[in-house]
């Protein structure tokens, strides 16, 4: 079972995450942020990822500690549930159409946590969440994962719709990723013997 759970708690948030890399993509998420829960449920959904999260976090301060250290949880969760990473496909990437908008995401499941994020929004809020946050919670997952991630949006107007091609991006390039490739036949994917 590649899965794992795990409890951060901060002065700032008490987060409890659990994945499942070989899930079906059921999702119960409840961080208090509605935007943020959307994102969440759909990456599980598009990933195959079940995933939970649940945060209690300090949001009569603002927004952003909770995205944040909802990243940093689902990281940790993702590293640990991959384990070794014996057999897995490693690198993944994807063109991810929003109506609109298209993003691309590149990936590689190299321990070496790099993130280059390279989208914007022409708004500051879409609803009541703060798009600066976007970034904030990829940056947050890529480090603890231990992944490099490229994320672009190469053209969109509307930032939902941004926002959501870059989260399911993310979601099908790891799906991809993590898939486990039968000719490596259990080894690492490496020359070097570890990631």
């Amino acid at each position: 079972m590649r899965a794992a759970s795990l409890s951060r708690r901060t002065a700032e948030t008490d987060v409890t995450v659990s994945i499942d890399l070989d899930g079906t993509g059921k999702a119960d998420i409840a961080t208090g942020v509605g935007f943020l829960d959307h994102m969440l449920d759909l990456f599980a959904r598009h990933a195959l990822f079940d995933v939970t999260v649940k945060v209690e976090g300090d949001l009569h301060v603002d927004q952003h500690h909770t995205p944040e250290d909802a990243g940093i949880a689902l990281g940790q969760a993702f590293a640990k549930a991959l384990g070794d990473k014996r057999g897995i496909a490693r690198y993944a990437d994807i063109h991810l159409p929003m109506d609109e908008t298209l993003s691309r995401v590149a990936l590689d499941i190299s321990g070496r946590p790099f993130l280059v994020f390279r989208t914007q929004f022409r708004v500051e809020k879409i609803g009541q969440f703060d798009t600066e946050l976007v970034r904030e919670w990829f940056q947050a997952f890529a480090m603890n994962a231990g992944i490099t991630l490229h994320v672009e949006t190469l053209y969109g107007d509307n930032a939902h719709h941004i926002a959501e091609s870059c989260f399911k991006g993310l979601a099908r390039a790891l799906r991809g990723a993590v898939a486990v490739d039968a000719r490596e036949e259990g080894r690492v994917p490496s020359t070097k013997g570890s990631l």
